[in-house]
């Protein structure tokens, strides 16, 4: 038994050089951007292949999160409850990301003394132009055109309606829905099988992105656009620590730190890939591992993924001030407030994916500033280096978030907690399942009469 916990043990270390792979790796692609920018340049296919890998797996992941967990609820109001306090937490706290994201914009007064040159202007109406999308268009683009184009479209939130409906379908089966989701559960096991298998190409994906990204930009655009760049991610750092962490503390005795380092290696991953939906497959593994119940990491992490951008909410609300200053002609309080309720709503459904911000930006502007379209044209060449900053803001969020709701719903095993946080229960890096835990024991749980039902 103890040799086979030692090789349990050995087989898990051998992840941590996974990782000191894709930090070479990061290094290793910053050196190419930087002595041969046409190479950095050209291995673009290389991130953009790694992140593709990572998002194929995305919409098997909600669909079966999402079905075990509501599935597995004796209670269909339970899973109303769990979503309504994640929307209502989300609106709360994108509203203070604007706010900061405002006050901060108005201090600092980015884009002063910058002037537009003609090779810039048409790229925000370039930018613009998938960006724009109506309210109904939004809505109606959650329905998906069959019932399994959501699994291969890749789109979150037609899955996560799909899943919705097969959860609740699956719970008004009772016992008879327990052979589908055995079924489901084994299907869970070899989608996180496949994933920990794809992970192992990150060092490469990791150079690919990072050289491209250096070799596209160059450092003469970094200097010029220095204070918006430092003043952004200054900003997301206070609202990490002096926002979330303050209130995760206040509702669910939670140390934002603790939960920050559980987290370390996602942190890694969106940073050498600018996306954070490369990480959502194993925040939903780490956050059921950490003792948060099927049900609601299930239902607030996709919603979290469309509705809470908290780091999406800043980037809008400095760089729409930036772009004001830089063209001068500075936007008036009413003005602020009005383009950034907008863009709030228009961002939905944009997260993770990498530009999305800038087109969202794009199409505010168009729809409310038109005159200050050409600007964008100053922001493009950073823009991937803010996303950095939005992607682990927008994820710390959806973290935290996911921990508290917990906490209120009272589905959270603060036992599991305190052994991950302590080391003693390390997550599973090779199958991202944990046999003997899958989060907290729903309350309104029968376990005797679950049991039953599995083992009919």
């Amino acid at each position: 038994m103890a040799s086979k916990d030692a090789a349990q043990t050995h087989r898990r270390d051998r992840t941590h050089y996974l990782y000191i792979a894709v930090i070479a790796a990061v290094v290793a692609g910053i050196a190419v951007g930087f002595l041969a920018p046409d190479l950095g340049k050209a291995l673009k296919p290389l991130g953009t292949g790694f992140v593709n890998l990572i998002k194929m797996m995305i919409s098997p992941v909600i669909f079966c999160t999402i079905v075990l967990g509501v599935g597995g609820v004796r209670k269909a109001a339970k899973v109303g409850k769990v979503g309504g306090l994640a929307l209502a937490y989300f609106m709360v706290m994108s509203v203070v990301a604007l706010v900061i994201g405002l006050l901060v914009g108005n201090v600092l007064h980015p884009g002063e003394g910058l002037h537009i040159t003609d090779s810039l202007r048409g790229q925000g109406a370039q930018q613009a132009g998938d960006g724009a999308e109506s309210t109904t268009d939004f809505l109606l683009g959650i329905i998906p055109h069959t019932l399994v184009s959501s699994l291969t479209e890749g789109q979150v939130l037609q899955t996560l309606l799909v899943a919705l409906l097969a959860g609740f379908a699956l719970q008004a089966l009772g016992d008879k829905g327990a052979p589908v989701l055995r079924g489901i559960e084994h299907i869970q096991r070899l989608v996180f099988k496949m994933l920990a298998m794809v992970m192992w190409a990150a060092p490469v994906g990791a150079f690919g992105a990072i050289a491209a990204v250096v070799g596209a930009t160059g450092v003469q655009a970094l200097k010029g656009l220095a204070v918006i760049m430092l003043g952004f991610y200054t900003t997301c750092l206070l609202f990490v620590f002096l926002v979330l962490g303050p209130v995760l503390w206040t509702f669910a005795r939670v140390n934002i730190f603790s939960l920050l380092r559980y987290l370390g290696r996602e942190f890694l991953l969106i940073v050498s890939t600018s996306s954070s939906e490369a990480a959502l497959p194993r925040l939903i593994a780490k956050m059921e591992h950490l003792g948060v119940s099927k049900p609601v990491v299930g239902i607030t992490v996709p919603t979290g993924y469309s509705f809470n951008l908290d780091g999406t909410m800043i980037y809008l609300t400095m760089a729409s001030l930036f772009i004001a200053s830089a063209m001068g002609d500075p936007l008036s309080l009413a003005e602020q407030v009005g383009l950034l309720l907008f863009m709030m709503i228009a961002s939905k459904g944009a997260a993770g994916v990498s530009g999305a911000g800038l087109a969202t930006l794009a199409g505010g502007l168009q729809s409310h500033r038109p005159e200050l379209l050409d600007g964008v044209g100053l922001i493009v060449g950073i823009d991937r280096f803010m996303s950095e900053a939005r992607a682990l803001t927008n994820f710390a969020g959806n973290a935290v978030a996911t921990v508290l709701i917990g906490a209120w719903t009272k589905e959270i095993d603060r036992d599991q907690m305190k052994q991950v946080f302590a080391g003693e229960s390390p997550f599973n890096e090779q199958s991202f399942v944990d046999d003997g835990h899958g989060g907290a024991t729903p309350a309104d749980e029968e376990p005797e009469k679950v049991t039953a039902a599995t083992k009919s």
